[in-house]
């Protein structure tokens, strides 16, 4: 797995342990680990940018997804072909507003956004009930699991 990750947000952030997530993630939804996924860092006028030009919403938010090869997650006996995952954008200084309004760390905030925009990347959504239902559920999962990994290390 190739994860590539660009900070340019001004704020200091676990690089290490977000390639390990991104990583985990990939391979606990079987995709093949030639794979490649850019995170990047940016601060709020950056994002706010991004959401404008390609959201045409106003103002900051804290993840956005730009998918390249709409990859979707494999199985067990059939991994995705190898290509290019796309882009997660994360923005730390709203992620750290968040944080701090769900009662958590910076690193567990990030660790929530980077699992999110990526599982966007594989296809997964949030416009129906069933659908949030789903993504949140396994966006869950992948996070507790990979905390139970970290601790096993």
């Amino acid at each position: 797995m190739s994860v590539e990750i660009n900070n340019e947000s001004g704020i200091a952030v676990e690089e290490a342990r977000l390639q390990r997530l991104a990583a985990f993630v990939m391979e606990s939804l079987h995709v093949h680990p030639d794979t490649e996924l850019g995170v990047v860092l940016v601060d709020e006028s950056a994002i706010e940018q991004l959401h404008v030009q390609w959201m045409d919403e106003p103002g900051p938010t804290d993840v956005l997804s730009f998918p390249m090869d709409e990859l979707r997650p494999g199985r067990v006996d059939a991994q995705t072909p190898a290509g290019l995952l796309g882009d997660v954008v994360i923005c730390p200084q709203v992620a750290e507003t968040q944080a701090e309004a769900a009662g958590h760390d910076l690193p567990q905030e990030l660790a929530v956004l980077l699992t999110h925009g990526m599982l966007h990347l594989l296809g997964f959504d949030h416009a129906t009930p069933d659908e949030e239902a789903e993504m949140f559920g396994l966006q869950r999962d992948l996070l507790l699991a990979f905390a139970m990994h970290e601790r096993s290390r």
